[in-house]
């Protein structure tokens, strides 16, 4: 009866109130009305931020009615239509008061709400109107309840009627102010201290993670406001979000968050609500291995990120990554439990990712190569000129706060990353690699990973002298996490053809990554694969590669049990690239690989890692020669998975069919001989088919 729609299908100020059903008895709407009065006077004991007297009010106002319900549900006798009507048509009513009593008291949006305050008021008068056409036509003489009670409905009607809600003068006051910071960003002058600390105060914004809850809130608005198309209330929100987020770097200078510490240990924070087993590998997707931001579950059951998922489909892929079942693309199911569960971890954890809001598209701005206003934008200037200054000047608790704030920065936005590399961090970041504190370097390569994704930045790191920083870290730094972004870091730079030059003729640098597949987590063994893999995108690595062994390295991967799916599919891409070439076939061959590479075919369900499986094969018949095809020949398990690379006509169907034609001729040849293999390779071929 109660229509309580969950906070992430429903934007702020809007209220998608329904009507009771006709047929509900008037036992349940009586009921369902007296619960949601309840609801309503709840909010009581909660905040309000803005429209503080109007939603006092409204509560009073309720409370009253309340009285009134209770006594009718103690007598339902001969309640008439015209009774049902109004108290259904109440109930209408008093849902959009819920919401907007929702809207009124959430903890992460009262900046918006403050700029939304005339708006409210009004809501607040239309919803008084409402009920005052319900109270004027409810029969009173009909029902069985006391005199005081008619009297008191009466006086209820009378209190709606003459209300005088409004736009409240103090609401009005400190959105002036914020108007007036508002145009000093809009005209690059930094906004007056007093006058911010006012509207925080004001808001009851008072430390670091409440700015925080904002800027979070604003982003999410931001995504979904993008996705209209008007997109009406773009400027403003972006104009909030970066005079959040330069109050979050300048004003409050401690981060409370307890996981947050200068030493670089962490404590868990005794009030989390969260399941002490939960780790952040639960939350990573299986494809990307990064923290999902809008978790998907397939009908398989398998939950994945949105963007990660759909990628898979538009390759061709159209089967659950995880089964190999066939699968609807359409068939994405909004997983809004883990997402919530995602947030929270990540909140208590002091953990930055990117977010999505929208259930039904990704809200990721990644993208977003302008600010959304030019307040905004020259807020965001500020804002890293501010902590520019406190890398060089400031003292290592003051580093090590900067240097979070600029992962947090340059992992939001394109716009953000041109900021900060145009206003010269790089460098400052690069100083901060050599230095005793674990959780300075790591916030400091974080962010140099961040901002590798922006074009210009590999041009700034390679001249500074950051190759050789970013291996010493991936070599020795102080954390795992930190030799885990260094890794990745490699990789956008192994992006450009002249750096994977430039990095393969560092002596190192392949030891290295192949130091971190062995010794690393999930994640970093992923970020040193895919390093490599863009390493041996220049043809000279090959050899360097080889000379470094890792051919042995990968297939012992291959050959370890649990491994995750992730990790094998690049380990034989990996292998599929150096045996494009006689001398890395005849590496891959010389480990005893053929047989490992047959069972990860026979084994896996991943398409993709099938299509390397294929490329090594048909490398290994043309470089191994009539030993390696006989051994093919008498595999019962092989068939099946080459017939199913057929369809599509990719590259891997090709390949598919190259090496299906060799093994059948090969299988003519020797049977036309009289030879005799253990597999009838004709049957097989049939059956399969």
């Amino acid at each position: 009866m109660i229509n309580m729609c969950d906070a992430h299908t429903r934007r702020i100020l809007t209220s998608p109130a329904i009507r009771p059903c006709e047929k509900a008895s008037p036992a349940t709407i009586l009921s369902s009305l007296i619960t949601l009065c309840d609801t309503i006077c709840s909010y009581k004991s909660k905040p309000f931020y803005s429209n503080a007297r109007n939603a006092k009010d409204s509560l009073l106002l309720v409370g009253n009615i309340l009285v009134f319900l209770e006594d009718i549900r103690r007598d339902q006798t001969g309640l008439s239509g015209a009774t049902i009507l109004s108290l259904s048509e109440l109930h209408y009513v008093f849902q959009k008061l819920r919401f907007l009593l929702e809207d009124c008291t959430k903890s992460d949006a009262r900046m918006w709400m403050l700029t939304r305050s005339e708006k409210v008021s009004n809501q607040f008068r239309a919803i008084y109107r409402s009920i005052t056409v319900v109270l004027d036509v409810l029969p009173l003489d009909s029902i069985h309840v006391s005199v005081e009670l008619k009297e008191l409905m009466g006086l209820v009607k009378n209190q709606a009627l003459s209300s005088k809600l409004g736009f409240r003068p103090e609401d009005q006051r400190v959105l002036e102010h914020l108007t007036s910071i508002l145009d000093q960003l809009e005209h690059e002058m930094v906004p007056d201290r007093n006058n911010l600390k006012r509207v925080l105060d004001y808001l009851g914004i008072s430390s670091w993670t409440e700015c925080n809850k904002e800027i979070k809130f604003l982003d999410s608005e931001i995504g979904s406001e993008r996705s209209t198309t008007k997109k009406s209330d773009l400027g403003i929100l972006s104009s909030l979000m970066g005079l959040m987020i330069y109050s979050r770097c300048t004003v409050f200078t401690t981060i409370d968050i307890e996981r947050f510490t200068i030493s670089g240990e962490t404590h868990e924070s005794t009030s989390s609500h969260l399941n002490k087993s939960l780790n952040v590998d639960d939350f990573r997707c299986p494809i990307s291995l990064e923290i999902m931001s809008d978790p998907v579950t397939l009908t398989t059951g398998h939950t994945y990120d949105r963007s990660s998922i759909e990628k898979w489909f538009r390759s061709g892929n159209l089967t659950c990554p995880k089964t190999g079942e066939k699968v609807n693309s359409s068939n994405l199911v909004s997983n809004l439990c883990i997402r919530s569960i995602i947030k929270q971890y990540c909140h208590e954890n002091g953990i930055p990712v990117t977010e999505s809001v929208d259930g039904n598209r990704n809200r990721d701005t990644t993208n977003t190569d302008t600010g959304g206003s030019v307040a905004a934008e020259a807020a965001i200037k500020m804002a890293v000129e501010y902590l520019i200054d406190r890398l060089v000047f400031g003292t290592n608790e003051v580093k090590h706060k900067a240097t979070y704030e600029i992962r947090m920065l340059s992992k939001t936005s394109v716009f953000n990353r041109a900021c900060l590399v145009e206003s010269g961090v790089v460098p400052s970041l690069l100083d901060l690699l050599c230095v005793k504190n674990p959780k300075i370097q790591e916030n400091a390569i974080a962010a140099l990973l961040n901002l590798s994704k922006y074009s210009k930045t590999k041009k700034v790191l390679v001249e500074n002298g950051g190759l050789e920083l970013i291996l010493e870290v991936a070599q020795n730094g102080l954390r795992m996490e930190a030799r885990q972004h260094a890794a990745g870091t490699l990789f956008y730079l192994a992006s450009v053809d002249e750096y994977r030059d430039i990095i393969g003729k560092i002596p190192r640098s392949i030891p290295v990554l192949m130091e971190l597949v062995l010794e690393g987590t999930n994640r970093c063994k992923k970020n040193a694969l895919v390093a490599i893999f863009g390493l041996l995108m220049y043809p000279e690595n090959h050899w360097k590669a080889l000379a470094a062994g890792i051919v042995p390295l990968l297939v012992d991967l291959l050959r370890s049990p649990c491994q995750h799916e992730d990790l094998i599919i690049d380990s034989l891409a990996i292998l599929a690239t150096l045996a494009e070439k006689s001398d890395g076939t005849m590496a891959i061959l010389s480990c005893g690989a053929l047989h490992v590479i047959l069972d990860v075919v026979a084994s896996t369900s991943s398409r993709a890692a099938r299509q390397h499986c294929v490329t090594l094969l048909l490398a290994m018949c043309t470089n191994g020669g009539g030993d390696v095809v006989r051994v093919l020949v008498s595999n019962s398990t092989l068939m099946g998975p080459l017939y199913s690379l057929l369809t599509g006509g990719s590259r891997a169907s090709k390949k598919a069919s190259s090496l299906i034609r060799i093994l059948h001729d090969f299988n003519e040849k020797n049977a036309s001989s009289g030879t005799r293999h253990p597999i009838r390779f004709q049957e097989q071929f049939i059956n399969v088919w």
